[in-house]
């Protein structure tokens, strides 16, 4: 039975996202359960993606990441995958209309991590948020206004920057990682082995506006996935804020991260603010 395979899927997916991240499974939580599933199946897709990139070192990635692009593109042509991940992504990717651009800028960024260490330009920079983070807000932007086209225009830029700014966030907080890990340096103009403070301030404004413009998108997403979205909102702007506080050379040798007890407190603190219409 075809259900049962999709059932299998669907519960694949929400695995991954629990597994690998337990504020994104957090966020999703609180998402109306109508679309949580939707949202998982994504997660579950670009998840798959960048493990792929970021972690199978004694393995040929390029093969994998090849091997993962073929199966993606045939899962979405064909409506069904025997990878369970695919072929629940397959499954949102035609219920909501994503365009297949926003998919191919996402894969575009994830291949440059093949082999790319380095973003000199601003322009290089932006491509690669956009391709991995930007559209990745917008395909649950999809989900969230469930086929609303003209909510869709109305709230993509504000998608685009709350992605961008968890992008960055991401970025800060793993710049040992990325940069002694994988080689990888994102920020341009920016001397990683002497971070200081101005240039840990610049990245952290940049960052403020983008988390500015998000808002105000939040505040405007339909009753289901407005709580939700506010909640993973809520998540970095708090690691942001410890991020803002820790010296530029302890941010470039340590990981910071927000503690399990931190984000229970943050959910009760977000859904009173919810509440009462504080956001």
């Amino acid at each position: 039975m075809k259900a049962l395979f999709d059932s299998v899927s669907y519960d694949s997916s929400r695995l991954v996202t629990k597994t690998y991240s337990t504020s994104f499974s957090l966020a999703t939580k609180m998402l109306y359960r109508s679309i949580r599933s939707d949202i998982y199946n994504i997660y579950g897709f670009v998840r798959l993606a960048d493990e792929i990139v970021d972690s199978f070192h004694n393995y040929n990635k390029e093969a994998l990441f090849f091997k993962f692009s073929e199966d993606l593109n045939s899962a979405l042509e064909d409506r069904i995958s025997l990878n369970p991940i695919l072929n629940a992504f397959q499954y949102t990717y035609h219920k909501f209309s994503i365009e297949r651009h926003l998919v191919d800028a996402f894969m575009n960024s994830m291949r440059l991590d093949l082999h790319k260490s380095e973003y000199l330009t601003e322009e290089e920079y932006k491509n690669y948020i956009y391709g991995s983070a930007d559209v990745v807000g917008l395909m649950c932007l999809k989900v969230f206004v469930k086929g609303d086209q003209a909510k869709y225009d109305e709230l993509k830029d504000s998608a685009m920057s709350l992605g961008s700014a968890f992008q960055k966030v991401n970025f800060l907080r793993d710049l040992k990682a990325d940069f002694e890990g994988l080689n990888r340096t994102y920020f341009p103009n920016t001397d990683l082995n002497n971070l200081d403070e101005d240039a840990k301030q610049d990245i952290i404004n940049d960052i403020e506006s983008d988390f500015e413009r998000g808002l105000m998108g939040i505040k405007k997403l339909p009753i289901e996935s407005r709580f939700g979205v506010f909640m993973a909102y809520r998540y970095y702007r708090q690691l942001l804020k410890k991020l803002k506080n820790t010296p530029a050379m302890k941010i470039k040798n340590s990981r910071i991260r927000v503690s399990n007890h931190k984000k229970v407190e943050l959910l009760m603190r977000s859904y009173v603010k919810y509440q009462l219409n504080l956001l």
